[in-house]
């Protein structure tokens, strides 16, 4: 069988005893075969741990004692694997026969890329979109775009602001200059920061029409459990104040603000008033770090403000209907 010696694939596994026997599986049944793949056990409850035998031949296992997040837990993976291309799987994601193919072609077709995203299908319902790529809106908040809407609506292939991490590539030279994942995210967002930081240094990302997954998503810690509202806030206040660059900065500050603002009503309808504001309170109990770290990052950036606005969404509309925005790659 074809192998793509050059791919290695992640995946961290949390509470993923019910699915990781499907994910894998799917992996074996690739036109063509990674070069490796990795799994971690990722600090999961007695009962829900995946043990080395439940895993087929070929799968290399890690196992921690403790949960170290997503972002930790596939920075660990990539120090274990030797491919040129990092690949980052969900367990709950379930590749499709010819998505390691459609990724190797894609090496090929967009030689000066760093970052691809993959289309995801809903696995629960196969007519809808689960993903097409993550956007960035000018007000600071990062949407997956497509999310369930109808699978006639899957745009063509083109640039995007970066690939969701429940399914998406990163030559491993342009992570490890990034310092991989940052580990203080835990979850969420990490995978937008990732992308914002490449895109800071004038990386490209392409959305891939072709290289697909159907994915359960939240299948481990619940759409809006206290978890994911917690860190969805906190982090999403992080990558606005660290990484937006230059005059954007003080211009969408108010805007930002604004957008929290009506999002912690919402929250507030669901219960989670509290929860929202001591996510607020502390991410910015961390304000000395963010700003230290945001001048080092803005130094170090290639793009001007500029040229980085032109690679969010401005569209309110899109953001709240979640609507891909694809670019043709000749732009």
């Amino acid at each position: 069988m074809a192998q793509a010696p050059d791919i290695s694939v992640h995946i961290v596994a949390y509470r993923s005893r019910d699915t990781i026997g499907r994910c894998l599986e799917a992996l074996q049944a690739q036109t063509v075969q990674p070069g490796e793949v990795l799994v971690l056990e990722n600090g999961s409850p007695e009962g829900e741990r995946v043990s080395a035998a439940d895993l087929p031949d070929g799968v290399r296992f890690v196992e921690s004692d403790t949960n170290l997040g997503f972002a930790a837990g596939n920075n660990r993976l990539v120090e274990e694997s030797s491919g040129r291309w990092v690949v980052f799987l969900n367990p709950d994601a379930f590749a499709r026969p010819d998505w390691i193919e459609q990724l190797q072609k894609a090496i090929a077709r967009y030689p000066d890329v760093a970052l691809f995203g993959s289309t995801q299908y809903c696995a629960e319902r196969p007519d809808r979109l689960d993903g097409t790529g993550d956007v960035y809106h000018a007000a600071g908040l990062a949407y997956r775009a497509g999310y369930l809407r109808p699978v006639s609506l899957l745009p063509a292939e083109g640039e995007v602001f970066g690939p969701c991490g429940a399914a998406a590539m990163v030559r491993r030279d342009v992570f490890e200059a990034l310092g991989g994942f940052d580990e203080r995210f835990f979850c969420y967002n990490e995978d937008v920061d990732l992308a914002f930081r490449a895109r800071l240094l004038g990386h490209r990302a392409v959305q891939l029409r072709d290289a697909a997954v159907d994915h359960m998503g939240y299948a481990s810690s619940g759409r809006r459990s206290e978890f994911a509202t917690y860190h969805g806030v906190r982090n999403r206040v992080w990558v606005f104040l660290r990484d937006m660059p230059g005059w954007l900065f003080p211009v969408l500050a108010l805007v930002h603000l604004a957008a929290n603002m009506a999002l912690w009503g919402a929250a507030a309808r669901q219960g989670q008033f509290g929860l929202y504001g001591r996510a607020l309170r502390d991410a910015l109990a961390d304000w000395p770090r963010i700003m230290r770290e945001r001048r080092e990052l803005q130094a170090r950036r290639t793009v001007t403000p500029s040229q980085f606005a032109r690679m969010m969404s401005w569209n309110s509309r899109a953001l709240l209907t979640r609507e891909p925005d694809i670019r043709p790659m000749d732009d």
